[in-house]
């Protein structure tokens, strides 16, 4: 691919659109899943009576917490692969047929 092609996806309004939202909606994804596990740390470490708890039998608070926690990254994944298979792929398909079109007047 030369220069020019370059040039002309990164000028593309698509292009700047797609960097925007996918890293955009990326950080938002990270910063909940950090806040999520950093939470469940902090309780670890500073209120581990309360994770102690017991709610049936041996299941505690804090197995509860840990479950969810890990169903909740595979919530936030999936939320992501929906976004990129509809939103994300639209524009790339996009970005991808406007190069071809240039490609091809050259």
């Amino acid at each position: 691919m030369d220069v020019s092609t370059l040039k002309r996806i990164e000028a593309d309004p698509n292009y700047r659109k797609l960097v925007s939202e996918r890293k955009a909606f990326g950080w938002t994804l990270a910063i909940i899943t950090l806040v999520l596990y950093y939470g469940y740390i902090a309780i670890v470490a500073f209120a581990p009576a309360v994770i102690a708890t017991k709610v049936s039998g041996d299941i505690t608070i804090g197995i509860i917490m840990g479950v969810s926690l890990i169903l909740l990254s595979i919530l936030l994944t999936g939320i992501y692969v929906l976004r990129a298979n509809s939103t994300y792929d639209d524009l790339t398909n996009a970005i991808v047929n406007a190069a071809r079109i240039e490609g091809r007047k050259k």
